[in-house]
């Protein structure tokens, strides 16, 4: 029978040969989340379970049963982070106390993708609040609704990432077969380094941002984190599709397959042409980080990479700063709350400016400082400051940065230490796959990052998966707590 690692091909074996139902593989990842969750080691990953899971499972059980199932990802639990909108009885918060009680009024579009593939929707995952968009410096994995995230390679002692951290948590934890996070800059790709997953940061447009809580229309996605390269495939060709309430994803039409596993090559890195990005984002890691990313790219080489070492990004120390975040919340926000029922009290950013405000002993540990200066923006994007940075943001991560390495060199793609280049990759929009790359001695996960141009998604899928055959450095967390429940 298969493990709480097993991979989503296991288990689909397992049920099609009626070794267990959904039902079943259901029960057993609650039993787990019970067992180490709340008590024992205190992950702390899930804000909330769905009432509906086991009737969701039981009706795919059936289904299967009747006329077969509908895909890979039939019957297989699923957990989304606490940012991603369901009509269902569950909550809808990013975290914060002052959405607590708020419901949404309808799924997000990616919701409805799972909902169609046969996925469970298990839960939701605790994040970092208002996906690390309220305060300067708030620790990741922390929310005023949710507490604080642990890492389960080390509770306590590791930084769990953010903000996607309760998806990250939970995967590596063993608490669900794969997870969806959310990004604007770093926050699937920062915490699935953290765990030890393979995140996927894909193309902004390849999947519809609607219902997703924002924080910069520019710059927000959806993506998948998983313990494999397959899983996280897997899920990204059910997650990915056009929405017509979305315009950013009419860019993917024609661009996105429908079905990444074609991509799924052990071999794929033969041929592939990777850069190597060391300089300043080296900087900050020491000998034995340093000493984990030349063993991955050595990985890399005897798997049949071209490797071109160094390389550097002509834009890698322009002036970066959250400017369009800055501006861009604002308005994306107030647009979201505006879609809650009308019973709903709070309706704008200054709303829940507010609220916090007059909550501040349980809602502002660490302040609202990036809520403060965004709600001094008109929320109209119509600001110089506002315009100017956008334009000088997409001109230096892609014309004078990413698309400019790749051009200069024929490069497939890009290669860095852990998740160091998310914010010039998120600023571009463009894709990253991050995959486990080894743990430091005290047990820290190490990770590598690859990057490309816009839709690039196959050709980083291939090289992922082939250097993750080549050296399969990824290993579970050993935790520890009471006996599981009885089912």
């Amino acid at each position: 029978m298969p493990s709480h690692e097993s991979s989503i091909s296991q288990w689909q074996e397992a049920m099609e040969r009626g070794m267990l139902t959904s039902r079943e593989l259901t029960i057993s990842f609650l039993q787990r989340i019970s067992r180490y969750d709340k008590q024992g080691v205190t992950i702390n990953a899930i804000s909330e379970i769905n009432p509906d899971a086991l009737h969701i499972a039981d009706a795919l059980d059936r289904e299967r049963a009747v006329s077969g199932s509908r895909g890979p990802l039939h019957g297989i639990p699923v957990l989304i982070k606490d940012n991603i909108a369901t009509l269902d009885s569950m909550h809808t918060t990013a975290g914060s106390l002052a959405l607590a009680d708020s419901y949404a009024s309808h799924d997000a579009f990616l919701v409805t993708r799972l909902r169609q593939a046969g996925a469970v929707i298990l839960g939701k995952t605790n994040l970092t609040e208002w996906a690390n968009f309220i305060s300067d410096h708030m620790p990741n994995g922390y929310s005023s609704r949710g507490g604080q995230v642990l890492n389960p390679y080390g509770p306590g002692r590791f930084d769990v990432g953010g903000s996607s951290s309760g998806s990250g948590a939970a995967i590596a934890a063993g608490f669900a077969v794969v997870a969806v996070g959310t990004e604007t800059s770093g926050s699937i790709l920062n915490p699935s380094v953290h765990n030890s997953l393979v995140g996927i940061k894909p193309t902004v447009g390849l999947i519809s941002r609607n219902g997703i809580i924002p924080i910069a229309t520019s710059q927000d996605t959806a993506g998948p984190m998983a313990r494999t390269v397959e899983d996280a495939a897997i899920l990204l060709g059910v997650l990915a599709g056009f929405d017509p309430q979305d315009p950013a994803t009419g860019r993917s039409v024609g661009l996105a397959p429908n079905d990444y596993r074609p991509y799924l090559d052990p071999n794929g890195l033969q041929g592939t042409r990777i850069g190597i990005v060391r300089s300043h984002y080296l900087d900050k890691y020491d000998s034995e980080d340093q000493a984990l990313y030349d063993a991955a790219i050595a990985h890399l080489e005897q798997a049949g990479a071209t490797i071109v070492d160094p390389v550097t990004i002509p834009s890698e120390k322009a002036d970066w700063n959250n400017l369009v975040l800055i501006y861009e919340f604002k308005s994306g926000l107030n647009a979201y709350l505006k879609t809650l029922n009308p019973d709903f009290p709070l309706r704008t950013l200054q709303d829940v400016l507010k609220w916090n405000e007059q909550h501040a002993e349980q809602a502002l540990r660490y302040g609202q400082a990036l809520f403060e200066q965004a709600e001094r923006t008109s929320g109209t994007l119509t600001e110089p400051e506002y315009l100017n940075q956008r334009l000088y943001d997409l001109k230096m991560s892609r014309a004078n940065g990413i698309d400019a390495v790749l051009q200069e060199h024929q490069l497939d793609c890009l290669l860095f230490p852990n998740s160091s280049g998310a914010g010039i990759a998120a600023k571009a929009g463009y894709p990253s796959v991050c995959v486990p790359a080894g743990y430091r001695s005290t047990g820290k996960p190490f990770g590598v990052t690859f990057t490309g141009t816009a839709f690039s998604e196959p050709t980083l899928i291939k090289a992922a998966y082939a250097f993750e055959q080549a050296s399969l450095l990824r290993r579970p967390p050993a935790i520890s707590g009471p006996q599981e429940a009885d089912a």
